[in-house]
């Protein structure tokens, strides 16, 4: 079996296509060699990149009919989308965030309909894709609406570290009214589920982080674990979830409690993922949960500062990559 997997280079002005011509030419880590990579983009615009790189990128051209065929070194297929304004690294144009947004709705697309095995994304700017006159909060909520899911779970992972996210993209402000009882049900249902259906994780054990400092001190520093997280938490292991906590997010983070743990739960963005980034940051990804297909992520941002200078570092694109094939060989087995 030939993994056929859909990249989205994402914001044309950032460091996207330097990452899209170095996995063509030089980035390319031994487990993803035998993949067939389709990159979903405006052909002139990689091939302008290759020559601001010094470097030749033949595109081959995808045919969807034909069986799948790994991806050549110094090549890549491709699945063209046209910019509605031509790039210049490093300078955000808002008349391009409906391309980007075509990118990937045409790998949601190819996902859905089994063309591809699964999509890796690379880094868009949301303020962007707003600007152009389009609400979009990121990749992880396009997805879920372009597949009908009603709910979709966060998942970044660095080596032996996994960290879900009960909340997302909101202001922090508004993180306590966004947890209720029904919400971590089902984040921990869909983070347990894919453990155990995407991981082959037979009997997962997840690590829940409290939303207060010392996970509320027993109603002192705040009531939400007892009164919102703790309920939630029995009921799942009525059902036979094994969870573990809430505790204190800086007492769960350390290796005798994460030694415990398949996956860690954070309540917010900012609890849990600056210990992920801290742990592997240049080899972290991002993969949505509760999808009907596989999507991996890099875990940075476009890198607007450093778009075009060549120092793109391939590492997080090359984890992403590595996760989504194993992924679509695990559903294989």
């Amino acid at each position: 079996m030939i993994p056929r997997i859909a990249f989205t280079p994402g914001e044309p002005a950032g460091i996207g296509p330097e990452l899209a011509v170095k996995l063509a030419s030089s980035g390319r880590t031994p487990d993803i060699a035998g993949t067939q990579i389709v990159a979903i983009a405006d052909p002139e615009l990689l091939l302008q990149e290759a020559a601001r790189q010094g470097k030749s990128l033949q595109l081959l051209p995808f045919e969807p009919i034909e069986p799948a065929t790994a991806t050549p070194e110094g090549a890549l297929h491709i699945l063209p989308v046209s910019l509605a304004a031509p790039a210049s690294p490093g300078r955000l144009d808002a008349a391009n965030g409906p391309y980007v947004l075509e990118t990937l709705r045409r790998a949601a697309e190819g996902c859905t309909d089994r063309t591809f095995d699964a999509v890796v994304t690379g880094p868009v700017h949301k303020g962007v894709i707003n600007d152009s006159g389009v609400p979009f909060s990121g990749h992880t909520e396009f997805f879920a609406e372009q597949a009908g899911v009603e709910k979709v779970v966060m998942m970044l992972a660095a080596d032996d570290l996994r960290v879900a996210l009960a909340t997302t993209h909101i202001p922090l402000k508004d993180v306590s009214q966004a947890i209720n009882g029904e919400s971590l049900q089902q984040v921990l249902t869909i983070l347990h589920r894919s453990l155990q259906q995407q991981f082959r994780i037979e009997r997962p054990r997840i690590g829940v982080c409290g939303l207060n400092p010392h996970a509320g001190e027993g109603g002192h520093l705040g009531r939400e674990e007892i009164e919102v997280i703790e309920p939630a938490l029995d009921t799942l292991r009525a059902l036979g979830l094994e969870l573990i906590g809430p505790l204190p997010a800086d007492t769960l983070f350390t290796p005798p409690q994460l030694a415990r743990c398949d996956a860690v739960l954070a309540m917010y963005h900012d609890q849990g993922l600056p210990v992920l980034k801290f742990k592997g940051f240049g080899r972290a990804i991002n993969i949505t949960l509760g999808l009907p297909f596989i999507r991996t992520s890099v875990d940075h941002g476009t890198a607007l500062n450093i778009a075009g200078t060549g120092i793109a570092d391939t590492g997080s694109l090359n984890a992403a990559l590595s996760q989504a094939v194993e992924l679509v060989r695990l559903r294989a087995i």
